[in-house]
């Protein structure tokens, strides 16, 4: 019986039941067994598309050990978490969460951001441009120009004052200006990628692979930064950058901006330039296979060790480590929030 930190279930038809220690898989037609989990080892688990289901013992388990069950559409559309509710019974973090959006604090987060989310746009492209260079000199002098435009935007937005001005006001030249960055960014990112069609970046309804991955893997890093947040007492739902809006996690939305690069960007990135593909359905969606090998690839990097500070930790402890530090920062336990830096 192997290790299973991360059970992936993409395929209708399958119960995961608990049984002696472990979560175990089986098929509901035949009542064969797919595979054992043992709990002990078990970091998470990951449901995608319908027609799974789940015991209540093995929910419970889950929750009682502080196992998070996630729960992504086939679109890659995160619609559910499934924690323990202890996880949410703080209150004083959260009421200065609210209180921070009306002075300073709110300023300083969402400025900061915004800028953590480009100056790790500009490390993954400096990183990858690495590679191109040696294959194909013409698109990599096109980065380069490329990365131009995102080291001026972000010139701009670290001269950025968030003194005597509105939390509304100063969000509406913070997005005007990672969207500047964020043109040059996918126009990179495009150059970066080996032989896949790039139509520029496209949210919902996207139907080329490229964007069907990235759509799909920030579905997963999702639920890990929501985890996050809510172990470290904070509301998901109460932001700064993003607007509020009823159903709409902003909290979320800002802190996973400057995690997007690294877990997800870099990882399909990689993906397809090592040759790898993914199948698609009629409507663009990946297939149930494609889907289960993409969140496996991205996990794996959220398992993956990077520098933090004079520690090596795994990227999700990072995660975790960021929403500590935003909670420490609204309740004016540090002076500043300082979004996290990759260094490749």
């Amino acid at each position: 019986m192997g290790v299973v930190p991360h059970l992936i279930l993409a395929e209708p038809g399958l119960h995961v039941g608990k049984h002696q220690g472990r979560l175990r898989v089986t098929r509901v037609k035949s009542g064969e067994k797919v595979l054992d989990a043992p709990l002990v080892h078990l970091e998470s688990v990951l449901i995608i598309g319908r027609g799974i289901s789940m015991s209540s013992n093995a929910v419970h388990e889950c929750v009682d050990r502080g196992i998070p069950i996630y729960f992504v559409s086939a679109a890659g559309k995160p619609y559910g978490t499934v924690y323990s509710s202890r996880m949410v019974g703080t209150v004083q973090t959260r009421r200065q969460q609210l209180y921070a959006y009306d002075d300073h604090r709110g300023r300083h987060l969402a400025r900061a951001f915004a800028l953590g989310k480009v100056r790790n746009q500009i490390a993954l492209v400096r990183y990858a441009l690495r590679y191109k260079e040696e294959q194909d000199a013409t698109a990599a002098q096109e980065v380069r120009r490329l990365l131009g435009d995102l080291q001026e935007a972000l010139v701009q937005l670290e001269e950025t004052d968030d003194q005597d001005v509105t939390l509304a006001r100063l969000r509406l030249l913070l997005l005007n200006l990672e969207g500047r960055a964020a043109n040059a960014y996918w126009q990179a990112f495009g150059l970066l990628l080996n032989d896949q069609p790039w139509p520029g970046r496209r949210h919902r309804g996207a139907t080329d692979p490229v964007n069907a991955a990235l759509n799909y893997g920030y579905g997963i890093l999702y639920g890990v930064v929501e985890r996050a947040c809510l172990l470290a007492g904070l509301d998901p739902y109460a932001g700064y950058l993003h607007t509020d809006r009823p159903g709409k996690p902003s909290l979320v939305l800002d802190l996973i901006e400057e995690f997007r690069p690294v877990a997800v960007d870099r990882t399909v990135l990689a993906f397809f330039n090592r040759g790898r593909t993914v199948r698609q359905d009629h409507r663009g969606l990946l297939d149930r296979a494609s889907r289960k090998v993409l969140a496996e690839a991205v996990l794996e990097t959220l398992a993956r060790p990077h520098r933090y500070g004079d520690e090596r930790l795994r990227l999700e402890s990072i995660i975790q480590r960021q929403a500590r530090r935003v909670a420490t920062y609204v309740r004016q336990e540090r002076e500043a929030y300082q979004p996290y830096r990759f260094r490749w």
